[in-house]
């Protein structure tokens, strides 16, 4: 075969990999991302000179594939994978080091592979996009369905207080005029079921908004103490390791008090029911510039996947009927976010939650 045939092969065997590479990425399926990865390496290994003996390997933030037999010890070629212009990753393309050195790499398989690598960050890109349009999507139809359920919630709430206070009243007004030991029980039953419901109300009123806030500069640091003290027996009930630490010895924030500490005791609290006995509880506070980040994490089940955007949900819990109403975590996401705050959650590792809440400082 003369040289200009061979030219002419491998040319043709550089196009014909162009062309599958691209006919990958125009039908990748964006939840098998990985499948169509590995096929364009596949690709690279057959449109290279020496094909029997390349391989190939990918890495990116979120994916690294490589062919069969790939390894470190190759002569290589490489590209960068960039990603909105920034560098996130790279492909190589490589041969045995003891049977071939750089100079065996013609030009042209250079051009071609940073082709393939702008066609795969151009991929990437439009993945990046999809993604954080369909949690934009989900984000504003849970705004949507919060709007709608606080409107409701506070409807309720105002609806169900009066006849509450009328009936922890009169239950009130009985037992003072009842004498007889039996009577006095049932009357403080329907007392305690009262003030049990009472506080139901309260915390669909925070859910609601409907709560006043009162907003004040203090010191951090002594609330976290203070709830983490009124936590003390349910904490040493289930023998938890309880560490804590804080970036400053003061740090000062502004915020009602009272909720702030609703937020902190349920979101402690959680941690606590979820934990396996002896587990522990880390409670982390960084102050940044703008913000006071506190960072609540355990080492129970976590949660699971398809629970991770109804975790904030009114009425939702994965508690047992009776030991949970699914109001702890929307009150403290609506308390949070009353405050402009944020709150997030995401997995421990190797098990159990982290919740995020970012405080503005002013």
């Amino acid at each position: 075969m003369t040289a200009a045939e061979i030219k002419l092969k491998e040319r043709v065997k550089e196009l014909t990999c162009l062309y599958e590479v691209t006919s990958i990425i125009v039908n990748s399926d964006y939840e098998q991302l990985r499948n169509s990865l590995e096929a364009i390496l596949y690709c690279l290994k057959r449109g290279w000179q020496f094909n029997d003996d390349t391989e190939a390997h990918l890495i990116t933030n979120g994916y690294e594939v490589e062919t069969d037999d790939y390894d470190l010890d190759r002569v290589i070629l490489t590209s960068e994978i960039k990603i909105f212009n920034k560098m996130d990753g790279r492909i190589t393309v490589g041969y045995p080091k003891e049977k071939y050195n750089q100079n065996d790499f013609l030009k042209e398989e250079q051009t071609l592979l940073d082709n393939i690598s702008l066609a795969v960050g151009n991929l990437l890109e439009r993945k990046q996009i999809r993604d954080s349009e369909a949690a934009t999507r989900r984000k504003m139809e849970r705004t949507d369905r919060l709007h709608i359920l606080g409107e409701i919630t506070a409807g309720i709430a105002h609806e169900l207080n009066t006849p509450l206070a009328n009936i922890l009243g009169f239950a009130e007004l009985l037992k003072e005029k009842v004498s007889k030991e039996k009577n006095v029980r049932d009357l403080e039953k329907i007392m305690d079921n009262a003030i049990f419901s009472r506080e139901i109300v309260k915390k669909l009123m925070f859910f609601a908004c409907e709560m006043p806030q009162e907003m004040n500069s203090f010191d951090l640091k002594p609330i976290i103490e203070n709830v983490l003290k009124l936590l003390g027996p349910s904490l040493r009930e289930k023998k938890i390791k309880l560490t804590k630490s804080f970036s400053n010895e003061v740090m000062e924030l502004r915020a009602d008090t009272v909720q702030l500490t609703q937020v902190l005791f349920n979101l402690i609290m959680n941690a606590a029911y979820y934990s396996p006995i002896a587990g522990s509880i880390d409670v982390n506070v960084i102050e940044k510039r703008k913000k006071i980040r506190i960072r609540i994490s355990d080492e129970g089940k976590g949660i699971t996947t398809e629970n991770e955007d109804k975790v904030f949900e009114p009425f939702f819990t994965t508690k047992p009927i009776g030991e949970g109403s699914g109001l702890g975590l929307s009150v403290v996401h609506g308390i949070i976010s009353s405050h402009k705050g944020t709150i997030s959650h995401k997995p421990n590792v190797p098990k159990g939650t982290i919740f995020t809440v970012d405080f503005p400082k002013l």
